[in-house]
């Protein structure tokens, strides 16, 4: 999750850490994807307002990226963590990618979709159901959050 938080506020223009959160130009969402053998596959971080993109989000960004890495959609065995609960959106594709594990931060209880405000990744009819931990760093994450809202 320390890695998911480094993610969030790091510039994506350059690279670097941003000196302020307020100086990032999207929400400081962080998300990385660690193989079955717990290496580090892929980052991503959110991208809307960089790229003009709606589906720019962190977990997307990751998801795409570590597929591309393995060379294949499927994502078995691999963990998700995110700095903040996945919408509707991203927890559709964390599903589709076939994720084995979540694990996000702060929850979000006005677009969550991993138990705020929907559950879809645990929610019966789905096909695949991964196994999710919620609330980790909620604290750090939600006060980056925070800051940005601020």
């Amino acid at each position: 999750m320390r890695r998911a938080l480094e993610v969030a506020v790091t510039d994506p223009a350059d690279g670097a850490p941003a000196d302020d959160v307020d100086a990032v130009a999207d929400i400081p969402v962080g998300a990385v994807v660690y193989g079955p053998d717990g290496a580090e596959l892929a980052i991503g971080r959110n991208e809307r307002e960089l790229t003009g993109d709606p589906t720019a989000h962190a977990e997307v960004l990751a998801l795409r990226r570590a597929a591309e890495r393995l060379g294949r959609w499927r994502l078995e065995g691999c963990t998700l963590v995110v700095t903040l609960e996945p919408c509707t959106m991203c927890a559709g594709a964390i599903a589709l990618a076939r994720i084995s594990t979540v694990v996000f931060g702060a929850w979000e209880p006005k677009t969550g979709a991993v138990g705020s405000l929907w559950d879809v990744l645990r929610d019966r009819r789905a096909i695949h159901r991964p196994e999710v931990y919620g609330g980790v760093l909620e604290t750090e994450n939600a006060a980056v959050l925070r800051a940005f809202f601020r």
